[in-house]
């Protein structure tokens, strides 16, 4: 009996000396996992089993160049982020980037924020045909803008998430301007969808008879290449606005 009973007192101790040490491991493996999940411009272990890649570092912007030429203008990169530093419209600065790699099935997730009054978007299956002078002219277009502050009137479809000029977008919730959002879009098989914040606030399909009379009956009638393509550059937009992307990342599908 005294042996049983000194053998349960010194597993007990044990497991007494053993308990803090085993919280305290646990505790600096969360906070791990904490970090690696809001490191910013950085694919967690399990985003890289995935499949994911970035298409910005925060370092460089080497995966991207304007829109129809080998350069890059009229962007920065500052604290780790993509800047559109609008001025575009003015000569030998500012300009819609694309990437340099082209994509057709993906997912594509980034961080956004927008100044007062501003205006930008990202576009998908972008080409550059001789005959194309913008990104717009073929690309479909994921709407960023201040909702709120723009200072004209904005109809539905030219609203924040919308698939500009095309589709309306419900259930938008934007963070207040200078605030980062989370934006993605899904492009399988022609079926798109548009996601902000967690919510996915449009879908869409590609190249059907609604997407014909939506684009020859619409804004884009004088486009004949709009929204075409089965796959392109991603692009994004320097409207003559400040923007701010980070964690730019796509995957395929």
């Amino acid at each position: 009996m005294k042996q049983t009973i000194f053998l349960l007192l010194c597993t007990l101790c044990f497991l007494g000396a053993c308990t803090p040490a085993a919280e305290e491991q646990a505790a600096d493996s969360a906070e791990e996992t904490t970090l690696e999940q809001v490191t910013d411009n950085a694919l967690t272990a399990a985003e890289k089993a995935e499949g994911w890649q970035l298409l910005f570092d925060g370092k460089s912007m080497d995966q991207w160049r304007l829109y129809k030429k080998d350069t890059l203008a009229g962007w920065a990169i500052n604290n780790g982020e993509m800047q559109a530093l609008g001025e575009a419209g003015l000569e030998g600065a500012g300009s819609d980037i694309i990437t340099k790699a082209q994509f057709t099935n993906f997912e594509l997730s980034l961080d956004w924020k927008i100044s007062p009054e501003g205006n930008s978007g990202i576009f998908f299956n972008v080409v550059e045909d001789d005959d194309l002078t913008a990104v717009y002219q073929s690309g479909p277009e994921y709407q960023l803008i201040d909702d709120e502050g723009f200072p004209m009137k904005l109809e539905d479809w030219q609203k924040t998430g919308a698939n500009y000029a095309m589709h309306l977008a419900s259930n938008v919730e934007t963070k207040p301007v200078g605030e980062f959002n989370t934006s993605k879009i899904k492009v399988n098989d022609g079926h798109v969808e548009h996601w902000l914040n967690g919510k996915m606030v449009v879908e869409y399909d590609l190249w059907t008879e609604e997407w014909t009379t939506l684009v020859t009956e619409g804004k884009w009638k004088d486009y004949p290449k709009y929204g075409r393509a089965k796959s392109g550059h991603i692009a994004l937009q320097d409207h003559g606005n400040q923007c701010w992307f980070k964690n730019v990342k796509i995957r395929s599908l």
